[in-house]
């Protein structure tokens, strides 16, 4: 009986573990659309707002949902007084104390990274063509991370039942 109850816990485990990383792979593709909508209104911010970068920023993240309204927000108070850091400098202290929370990869990051240098640097026209660079690679990364969302997804479910099986198995 309790050989039996040990045998259903890990199979359990490892079916849990496996949902968790299926889990990643569905949240991607929804993160980076979340991330390519707060791109758009920040550059409609910018553009027709004439909106300081800061409380743009404020503002995208109250409208995001989780874990993008974090990064923005968080990235909205470094830039604000009393931390006064440039653009780059709070996009990149938010990624590295909130990146961590997203299903996002390296990828995204670079992107966002790149666009951090000129955000608040340069005039308006010049701001809003880097916006457009991102959202053009970030939907390159979508249609990738939708790609790798149907490969993925149901390969790690079912490998962690799989995988847990394996071990009662191995181990009985």
């Amino acid at each position: 009986m309790l050989k039996l109850f040990g045998a259903v816990l890990i199979v359990l485990a490892g079916t849990l573990a496996g949902l968790q990383f299926a889990k990643q792979y569905a949240d991607r593709p929804r993160h980076i659309r979340g991330l390519i909508a707060a791109l758009q209104r920040l550059e409609t911010e910018i553009m027709y707002g004439f909106t300081p970068l800061p409380e743009a920023m404020r503002r995208i993240g109250i409208q995001s949902k989780e874990p993008l309204k974090t990064l923005f927000i968080k990235t909205a108070e470094e830039m604000s007084p009393p931390h006064d850091r440039s653009a780059q400098d709070a996009i990149q202290r938010a990624m590295d104390s909130h990146w961590k929370s997203t299903a996002l990869k390296g990828t995204e990051k670079e992107i966002l990274r790149q666009l951090s240098c000129t955000l608040g640097t340069s005039d308006r026209s010049n701001q809003s063509t880097h916006i457009a660079l991102a959202l053009q690679q970030l939907k390159q990364e979508e249609s990738v991370a939708r790609e790798d969302q149907g490969k993925y997804e149901k390969l790690s479910k079912s490998l962690g039942l799989l995988l847990g099986a394996l071990i009662v198995i191995l181990i009985f």
